[in-house]
This record gives C-alpha cells, structure tokens and sequence, in this order.
C-alpha cells in the first residue's frame, strides 16, 4: 500500500515538472539556428532581363508590285547595294504589249473626239442656217405674208437643228473621257510596265535573298507580292526583345542596358532603349496566355568598333543572333539594403478590426535582438539580383535574419529564441530545442 502511494506521488511530481517545463519553454519560444547578416548601405540598380534577336533597324523587304518570271537577279545575299541602284529585272513582255495596246486605244479615242469636234462644228453651222431661216420667216408669219403649215415646217427644222447640236455637244464630251480614261490605261500600263525593273529603295546590304532567275512572282497593288529579298542597313543593330507585362511599366525611353550575344560570349555591349510597344503580343493558349511586350534596343557602336577590323563590315553582328539583355530601369544610392530572402510577409496584427475578412499580409523582416527574432514592418522599393532595398521600418546597422528560407517564410515568429551561425555551417532544416 505504501510503495503505490509512492508511485502515485512521484507521478505528480513528474507531472508538475514537465508542466513547468512545457510551460516555460513555450513562453521563452521555439530555438532556431538561423543565418544573420547588418542591413548596409549601397548603391542599388533595379534591371530588367530579357531574351531576344538581333535585327537591322532599318529593313526593306524587297517584293514586286506585277507578277512574271524573274529573268535577271544583279546581287547575291551580302553584296552592298547604293539608292537606285538596279535590282530585279522581270520579263516584260506582257506588259510591253499591254503598253502598246494603251497607246493604240488612246490614238482610236483622240481620233472620235476629233470627229466628233467636227460633227459638232457642222451641226452648229447647220443650226445657225436654219436660225436665220427661223426668224425671217417668224416675222412674215407675223405678217401672215406666209401660212401656218409653212411656219411649222421651219419651225421643226429649227427644233431638229438645235437637237442636233445638244447631240453634237454630248457626243464631244463623252469622246473627251473616253480620252481621259485611255490616258489613264496608258498610264497604268506604263507604270506596270516599269515595275518589271526594280530597284534598290536604300543604301544598304542583301541580306536575304529568297528567290532565283527563272523561278515566277506574284504582284499586286493591293497588298505585298511576293518577298524576292531584303536589304538592311547593317551599320545600326538592335536587339527586339520581348519583355513581360509586370516589367515594361518599370522601362522607359533611353533606359541604358548591357547586351550579351550568345556568339560573342563573356563580350558585354551597350545599349539604349530606342522604343516601347504600346500593345502587347500574346502568346499560348487561353489558359497559359503569356503578355508581352516588345522593346527595341539599339546596339550602340562604340561598344563593338574593336571588332570591326575590316572598313568593308560595318557591324560584328548578324541578323538572327540570339542576345539577352540587362536593361536598368533605376539606380538608387546609399539606401538601406538587405538580401532578398530576408524580406517574408505575415499578417498585420497592428489592424484590430477587420470586419468579415482576415488581416492583410505585408511585407516584413526578422531582426535579431538578444537571442530573440523581432517582427518588423517594412516598406520596400526596387531590387536586384541579390539585395531589396527597405524604404521604411529598418535602419542601418540592425541585423536581419537571412535564412534558412523555410525558417524565414514560415516557421518563425515573434519572440522565438535563436541562435545565429555561419551559413556554411548550418544544417538547413534542423532546429535544436
């Protein structure tokens, strides 16, 4: 009976002490081990990154406005070419016969008019005979020195004369468009018949040539034929790159940016942003759409001269080629910074009431203050690959806690002990209690 009164007693007293164990270690909080590193001040540049092609800024595509067969090419891909300088011939031939048809129909339609001027000129000369007729014999009639039946037979001539005339006129003046409307056939058939010859529309380089002598074209004035080639002026380049909807708002014109091409790796070059899309191209399927937006960055030249060795090349660079490009968007000095994975969110708990909704997350940081991880608030600003600017709630100086990522972004809290050690040693995951 006394040993199991015994037992019963030093269970309570085990069960006392593990209560004020529990008890004081929960209010001391949980220990982690943890990785800390001073807020600092420094110089901070937000970038945005982009991938995309290298291309001419200026690029013709070469097409014909008639359709035939090519019977003459003067260039081959990557010959230079000068303004006005001849390109393409086509054969001519259908169109040489057309011109010729234009010309024939115009001289027919010259030649009506002229008859017609002259049927006009007798028909007027007629009207005025029986005009004169008219009225002489108006007034014997008067005069009733001539009869009814006479009076009417002149005036009926006088009406037929007059008609003839009015004919006469209309006639002239549909004789007169038929001319104009064989001028303006004769113009056309000119005009396709100097289409059969092409010629270059800039100084610049072959830098696509898609067709051969022989092979047939299709033309049209109401929209592009087909592309014989292009030419480029390869002198000024430019990286198109696509950029996503979160970013563009953040570039702007002149934004500086260092380019790197995949041909010339370890070789940055500088660049300009020359211009922004105003709308946006997507790409996927509905469910997976991707927005972007296009951004043209001109290469500027004084970044690559040392590799233009030879006078006759005017750029390293050829359309097509691959690039990426850093584009800075904000340079920030002294400002306070911290590593980008110290900065997590929690809930606010300084709102008290939030009515029918949970508190809003915001961002904020841990800072370590005598043993113990202190939430605090923060305000941030631009970022770059390794550090976040903190605008507001962090001084200079205070010590943030840096990691492990999964003890940032979710185990700790408020008033958790911790024990800051050297990222190399510490065994992520691990937390000693």
């Amino acid at each position: 009976m006394k040993k199991k009164k015994l037992y019963i007693l030093l269970a309570i007293v085990f069960l006392v002490v593990l209560i004020f164990a529990l008890a004081k270690g929960s209010k001391g909080g949980r220990l982690h081990q943890v990785t800390a590193e001073k807020a600092a001040l420094r110089s901070i540049t937000e970038i945005v990154s982009a991938n995309g092609k290298i291309q001419p800024e200026t690029e013709v595509k070469i097409s014909s406005d008639v359709s035939g067969e090519i019977i003459e090419i003067t260039v081959q891909e990557g010959d230079k070419v000068k303004k006005g300088q001849l390109l393409i011939r086509i054969r001519p031939d259908t169109y040489q016969s057309a011109s010729e048809r234009a010309t024939a129909s115009l001289n027919t339609t010259k030649a009506n008019l002229a008859n017609s001027k002259a049927r006009l000129a007798q028909a007027n000369a007629q009207f005025l005979t029986n005009e004169l007729n008219y009225n002489r014999n108006k007034k014997l009639y008067e005069q009733q020195a001539i009869s009814q039946a006479e009076f009417d037979n002149i005036q009926a001539s006088y009406e037929v004369a007059k008609a003839e005339v009015e004919a006469a006129e209309q006639t002239v003046i549909a004789a007169e468009y038929n001319v104009q409307s064989a001028l303006a056939s004769l113009k056309e058939a000119n005009e396709n018949l100097t289409k059969t010859t092409i010629y270059a529309p800039i100084d610049g380089t072959v830098s696509s040539l898609s067709k051969k002598t022989g092979e047939r074209v299709v033309g049209t004035n109401m929209m592009d034929g087909t592309e014989i080639m292009r030419i480029a002026d390869l002198s000024k380049m430019e990286v198109s790159v696509n950029v996503n909807e979160n970013d563009i708002v953040r570039i702007s014109l002149n934004d500086t940016a260092i380019i790197e091409v995949d041909a010339f790796m370890g070789k940055p070059f500088l660049g300009i942003v020359t211009r922004l899309a105003n709308s946006a191209t997507v790409q996927g399927i509905t469910t997976d759409q991707v927005t972007n937006f296009d951004v043209r960055i001109r290469i500027l030249p004084s970044s690559y001269k040392e590799l233009v060795n030879d006078t006759s090349i005017s750029s390293p660079f050829r359309p097509g080629m691959s690039a990426t490009a850093d584009i800075t968007t904000q340079t920030v000095k002294n400002a306070v910074t911290v590593p980008i994975q110290a900065v997590t969110t929690r809930e606010d708990t300084t709102q008290k009431e939030v009515p029918l909704e949970k508190n809003k997350m915001k961002e904020c940081v841990f800072i370590s203050s005598e043993g113990k991880a202190k939430l605090v608030y923060v305000q941030t600003g631009i970022q770059d690959n390794k550090f976040i600017q903190v605008t507001s709630g962090l001084k200079e100086g205070e010590e943030v806690i840096t990691g492990p990522f999964s003890i940032v972004s979710k185990l700790i809290n408020h008033n958790d002990k911790i024990e800051i050690v050297k990222k190399e040693a510490l065994a992520t995951g691990i937390e000693i209690k």
